[in-house]
């Protein structure tokens, strides 16, 4: 996928964040709004936003480098392969647990929790077992079904 078949995330959702991308999370969301960014179809989502950063800040890689290598129409195999090649090194014990952590986040402040009751209860007010910050994405994108 280059630039040119980017999503228009104005009509479409982009991947999970908990859909894996080589070892990462997060990295198949990310590849889908920076290139409808270069596109101009990012519609309400924004690259580089805080839940994008625990991504960067975890494989220390510059998101205006991350981007220029987007911008020149690498693949998500590609851009895997450059990842793993700009990322400070982790071992596949590191990766596994960072993933977990991620995806198994809640909210943590009085403040955060209340705002995350109010995302749940307005995209999913039936479905008391959203719980995680990536629940509550997936919930708001129509992806989250409980048991």
């Amino acid at each position: 996928m280059t630039q040119q078949n980017a999503l228009d995330l104005t009509r479409s959702f982009p991947r999970s964040p908990g859909e894996t991308l080589g070892p990462y999370i997060l990295l198949s969301r990310i590849l889908d709004k920076c290139r409808a960014v270069l596109a101009g179809t990012q519609g309400e989502y924004n690259f580089n936003c805080p839940l994008d950063c625990r991504f960067f800040n975890f494989v220390a890689i510059d998101t205006d480098k991350f981007k220029e290598a987007v911008a020149s129409g690498k693949t998500d195999d590609e851009m895997l392969t450059w990842v793993q090649q700009q990322s400070m090194p982790h071992t596949p014990e590191e990766i596994m647990t960072w993933a977990y952590e991620n995806r198994t986040a809640r909210p943590d402040t009085p403040e955060r929790k209340a705002y995350f009751e109010q995302m749940r209860m307005k995209n999913c007010p039936n479905n008391p077992y959203v719980e995680t910050w990536f629940q509550l994405l997936d919930a708001e994108e129509g992806r989250f079904k409980a048991n």
